[in-house]
């Protein structure tokens, strides 16, 4: 647990007592401060009085005397579409609102520091699509060239249940625009911006909201180096915005698809090679294509934007390349779960969205796609320039029969359950084939979240492989 500072003999409300509440609650009582929280479920408010938490109900203003600061957990709605009523209730009495990783970046220097030898680091990513996989990426390699470092923010372990750094250590953490947009510190070594499509607009009350939570992250975080990701118009701006001149090496753009060129530095993939250019001059290249852990386009681009991060800190190109070889990918991205009889099987349960779903597709040939579920607007017309990959389109879920009309003269069936496709897809299959879970639907109709559905597949393709009957 990394303890809070400056925050002794103050009384701190928290807003939220799930996982990041009860972290934050802890982080803050380390700290010498007077916690006290509420939460809008009964139950857990119950759960947490009977954890010895002081539960206080903020919905009266007679209770707020004395409190200096709200730290609210980053799902509840603090601006747009409006924000929570103890939210606003502390923005009217003027009382400063923040969220974990504000309190995670203004305590994570200690004094043990001017001991150390190498002053410990954090790397931050932020994006739309790619950013856990980036995240995991830079912390394996970290880790595999022999960096001592965590993994935490939005993936895994939360930023103030992490423990305190020791000498030379690197923190790697994801952030989502929900963290991003209200913590009143932000301050990594190096941050990353992966990418940007439309997500969580009502939140941010837009497009353009959605963009300036990410862009907090290099406008007020100030970072040493900043990675950032040109595909698209926003990124570009950030860089333009961030760059001194031309040959600003603080600024290293990183693009999959298209060469970048000019005097700065630049990491880039264009046909499965991945390519560093400093100063106009190549520093370094690398076959991706043979990386089972890294395929198609998106991940080249998360694979440039971690190889960015890694260099940034010292890293050398050898080790990089090394880890890359030896990463297993992320659970429900792309991954690869089985190759059984010459076919590959892979899991994009992630895939929620026509633009996930779009990249995987890209990512492959001659696929046996298992597709539907809770479908979002707009339906999978989208998807049509890719469909040619396709040889066959297995149609589970609530979805399944819209998704069929919109596929073309693509093969389909409807298997309705993710047996019979996993089941049916299989026995048609021939080698060279990949037999692709890219739902590009939410799960909600017969899983409670992606995870889940991901692990379905995953245990039907196992239980294949070891020649059990499915159950």
């Amino acid at each position: 647990m990394i303890p809070a500072t400056d925050v002794e003999d103050q009384t701190i409300a928290v807003l939220g007592f799930g996982r990041s509440g009860r972290a934050t609650a802890a982080a803050l009582k380390a700290g010498g401060a007077r916690v006290i929280a509420w939460d809008d479920g009964a139950d857990t408010r119950q759960q947490a009085e009977a954890e010895g938490w002081e539960i206080v109900d903020l919905t009266r203003d007679a209770n707020w005397t004395g409190i200096s600061t709200l730290i609210t957990s980053p799902g509840i709605p603090h601006l747009y579409p409006k924000p929570h009523p103890v939210i606003e209730r502390a923005l009217r009495l003027g009382i400063p609102v923040d969220n974990d990783i504000g309190l995670f970046f203004r305590s994570f220097a200690t004094e043990d520091w001017h001991r150390f030898d190498r002053i410990p680091k954090v790397i931050a990513v932020t994006g739309s699509n790619g950013k856990s996989t980036t995240t995991a990426l830079i912390h394996h390699i970290l880790a595999e060239s022999g960096r001592p470092t965590q993994m935490g923010g939005n993936i895994g372990t939360g930023v103030l249940s992490l423990e305190p750094a020791e000498d030379g250590e690197v923190v790697v953490l994801e952030l989502s625009s929900y963290q991003t947009d209200l913590a009143r510190a932000l301050t990594p070594d190096v941050a990353v911006f992966t990418n940007l499509t439309p997500d969580h607009l009502d939140r941010h009350g837009g497009y353009g909201g959605y963009f300036a939570a990410k862009r907090r992250l290099f406008a007020e975080g100030g970072p040493d180096r900043a990675v950032i990701g040109v595909d698209e118009i926003e990124g570009l701006y950030i860089a333009n915005q961030l760059a001194m001149a031309p040959s600003d090496d603080r600024v290293i753009r990183v693009s999959s698809g298209q060469k970048l060129d000019g005097p700065g530095w630049s990491v880039f993939t264009r046909k499965g090679y991945l390519a560093e250019y400093r100063k106009g001059r190549q520093a370094a290249s690398v076959d991706l294509r043979g990386i089972a852990g890294l395929p198609g386009a998106h991940n080249h681009q998360n694979a440039c934007a971690a190889w960015a991060a890694c260099r940034a800190i010292g890293l050398a190109p050898r080790e990089i390349e090394a880890a890359f070889h030896t990463f297993a990918g992320l659970p429900h991205r792309s991954q690869l779960v089985a190759e059984i009889g010459g076919v590959r099987y892979v899991n994009d349960s992630k895939a929620t969205n026509v633009d996930a779903a779009s990249k995987a597709l890209q990512a492959f040939d001659r696929i046996r796609w298992i597709a539907g579920g809770l479908g979002k607007d707009g339906g999978i017309a989208d998807l049509r320039p890719h469909l040619s990959r396709v040889t066959k389109a297995y149609l589970i879920g609530h979805s399944a029969r819209d998704f069929a009309l919109e596929l073309g003269d693509t093969p389909y069936e409807i298997a309705e359950t993710m047996d019979q496709a996993v089941a049916n897809a299989a026995s048609e299959a021939q080698p060279g084939e990949t037999v692709l879970l890219a739902p590009a639907a939410a799960s909600f109709d017969q899983y409670p979240n992606f995870e889940k559905r991901g692990e379905h597949f995953t245990d039907l393709v196992r239980a294949m492989e070891r020649g059990l009957p499915s159950a």
